[in-house]
């Protein structure tokens, strides 16, 4: 007997579950609701199986799909209604039904270019039936709902959004333009539970909402998060984003370039300590919490208590900005350098970084060097725009090569230029070992010169050369007023004096290709010009040393002999006044990096829309949510 029930069960075939034979027949074409006017409604109470689901979509040529788009609509439509019902289960397994449906509708679009609209909503009521989405989800995720239930609703919202790489393709974003959920969103970034459990999901979108269109038309998520002053909102927003630095995440550092670029207020939560007691624990038995994307809020690093998303930021990009020669590392890096732009030109960013009661012991990630030597870390405890000005140096000594990005380094050395113009404007005396910044300068140009011949072949180095040297002018005509000490002024002499070949040589580079017909010869003439009081240290210093030496029979000086030389012939030492030194053409994004973030995005979308998990949901999980609100 018992061999027989072996070889019974063994050519029985399983049997298939109901709701995968509704789904077959009705991906045949079939009217399941004719003979049974109760059938939407119990079958709205069968746990979907969305691997089963989306099979039967992918087996569909495009031609099928469209002959079927009157079963589609009318499934998209009772998915719609059941949102509106009272009976719990029935509306989160209406949501995950719409989500296995939009998302295995769009893959058709991204594969066979199918009209999505057509085949889910008829071209009557489309509008109408997005307007009830969106309402529904607004109204789920803006009440008292289980954790569960708006984290799905964000899931579908996600699918929408990212259903298309190109999200300015994306026709259905137009009713999320109608139909705005930025309120809804920003109120979960305020709750500190609800922050920690939807807030990789909520900046996800905010991100993705924002960059529709963002140069073709108004877009009002724009408006709204340029005017945002909910210091609660921007502060969970900041503590998301620090949570979820970790490794080339483009997603996160997009949200956090929005936020910079696009409200003043945010800068001032880039400083703001997030308070660790108050945080929610992580709840572990929370299935759906585990599905933030490309976030993960679950974990608050060590330093909490002490800690900023600056200081973040500046450890995260000491560690990305290390590599720039594959193409996806060198925009990741683009993107930390465009970031850091934008906050060093923000007047309230800059008087935070320069505010000497915040001070943090930041370890900066280093690239190892032949002619560096393995240290003990000793960082110190310093102001966050001395932090910040190590990074730039660092990155501007480590990636000198033939293969030279020179767009990074132009955006790297503008960040030095805004810290020096916002210490002159308010003469701010920084504390900083000003040296170590003029030394890796002064590499950048020696740099630049020898190899002349094969980079300006390919690049404009004089305009890069010109952008360092009007930094030495600027210490030059205005240190004065914001070095720290008269004797930083005369080092500044004193390094422009001992490394005056390397000036010279990049003058006569500069002379050349200004006197002959060559594609930069503009700009080569520019930076002739500018090195006019450089030179002129040089030529009047130079000779008063040589004179010294030889009245003093020495070849050598000491340090301390050339910098009493400097001092003894300052007033003797003419310098030409130059203009707009301390002036820079503040960032826009367009229409010079357009192109660059509409690739960005793109790559995130479809990161984003393959870590989308909906399949999975724990019943009676969801069960406990409810009882326990109710």
């Amino acid at each position: 007997m018992a061999s027989r029930k072996r070889s019974d069960s063994g050519s029985r075939r399983p049997l298939k579950e109901k709701v995968v034979q509704i789904y077959e027949s009705f991906f045949q074409g079939e009217d399941l609701s004719i003979n049974n006017p109760n059938f939407w409604d119990e079958f709205f109470l069968l746990k979907p199986k969305v691997s089963n689901f989306e099979m039967e979509v992918d087996r569909l040529s495009p031609e099928q799909l469209l002959k079927l788009k009157d079963n589609i609509n009318v499934l998209f439509t009772q998915c719609v209604n059941m949102l509106g019902h009272e009976h719990n289960i029935r509306i989160v397994y209406a949501i995950q039904t719409l989500c296995a449906l939009m998302s295995s509708v769009l893959r058709k679009q991204r594969e066979h270019c199918v009209d999505i609209i057509t085949v889910l909503l008829g071209l009557d009521g489309v509008e109408k039936q997005m307007k009830h989405v969106i309402r529904h989800c607004n109204t789920f995720l803006a009440g008292d709902q289980p954790a569960s239930l708006k984290s799905l609703c964000l899931k579908l919202v996600l699918i929408i959004v990212t259903g298309l790489d190109n999200i300015n393709q994306n026709n259905i974003l137009e009713y999320l333009m109608l139909n705005n959920m930025f309120e809804t969103l920003v109120q979960l970034l305020t709750e500190s539970k609800s922050c920690h459990e939807h807030g990789g999901d909520v900046i996800l979108l905010l991100t993705f909402l924002v960059n529709y269109r963002k140069h073709e038309a108004i877009n009002p998520y724009i408006v709204k998060l340029s005017i945002l002053d909910n210091e609660l909102a921007l502060n969970g927003y900041a503590r998301v984003i620090r949570s979820c630095l970790d490794g080339a995440n483009n997603a996160v550092l997009l949200a956090l370039y929005e936020g910079v670029h696009l409200n003043r207020n945010f800068m001032t939560s880039l400083a703001h300590v997030p308070l660790t007691p108050g945080s929610p624990p992580q709840d572990t038995n929370d299935e759906m919490d585990g599905g933030n994307l490309l976030f993960d809020v679950s974990t608050e690093p060590n330093n909490a208590q002490t800690s900023n998303l600056l200081v973040t930021l500046f450890q995260y990009c000491s560690i990305v900005m290390q590599e720039t020669r594959s193409e996806g590392a060198g925009h990741t890096c683009k993107l930390c350098l465009l970031i850091l732009n934008c906050i060093a030109e923000d007047p309230t960013a800059a008087s935070i970084m320069h505010d000497p009661s915040l001070r943090y012991r930041v370890p900066l990630a280093r690239v190892p060097m032949r002619h560096r030597k393995i240290s003990v870390d000793c960082t110190p405890h310093q102001t966050l725009v001395a932090v910040l000005i190590d990074l730039v140096t660092e990155f501007l000594m480590s990636h000198m090569s033939k293969v030279f990005p020179i767009e990074l380094y132009m955006l790297a050395v503008g960040i030095i230029h805004r810290i020096l113009c916002y210490q002159k404007s308010y003469r701010v005396r920084s504390e900083y070992s000003w040296r170590t910044l003029w030394s890796v300068l002064i590499t950048l140009l020696k740099f630049l010169q020898t190899n002349e011949a094969h980079l300006a072949k390919k690049m404009n180095i004089f305009h890069l050369a010109l952008q360092v040297i009007n930094i030495f002018n600027l210490f030059i005509t205005y240190g004065d007023t914001f070095l720290p000490s008269p004797s930083c002024y005369d080092e500044l002499y004193y390094e422009i004096i001992r490394v005056h070949v390397i000036f010279d040589s990049l003058y006569s580079v500069a002379f050349k290709h200004s006197s002959i017909e060559s594609q930069f010869k503009q700009s080569a003439l520019v930076l002739t010009n500018s090195l006019i009081n450089v030179r002129a240290i040089i030529n009047h210093l130079a000779p008063k040393i040589d004179a010294w030496l030889a009245k003093q029979a020495l070849s050598t000086p000491s340090e301390d002999q050339i910098l009493e030389i400097v001092r003894a012939n300052y007033d003797s030492l003419t310098l030409k006044l130059q203009d707009n030194l301390d002036q820079f053409e503040r960032y826009s994004e367009n229409p010079r990096h357009v192109s660059f973030f509409t690739y960005m995005v793109r790559n995130v979308v479809s990161d984003s829309r393959s870590t989308i998990e909906y399949h999975n949901l724990d019943l009676q999980q969801i069960l406990h949510d409810f009882s326990s609100i109710t």
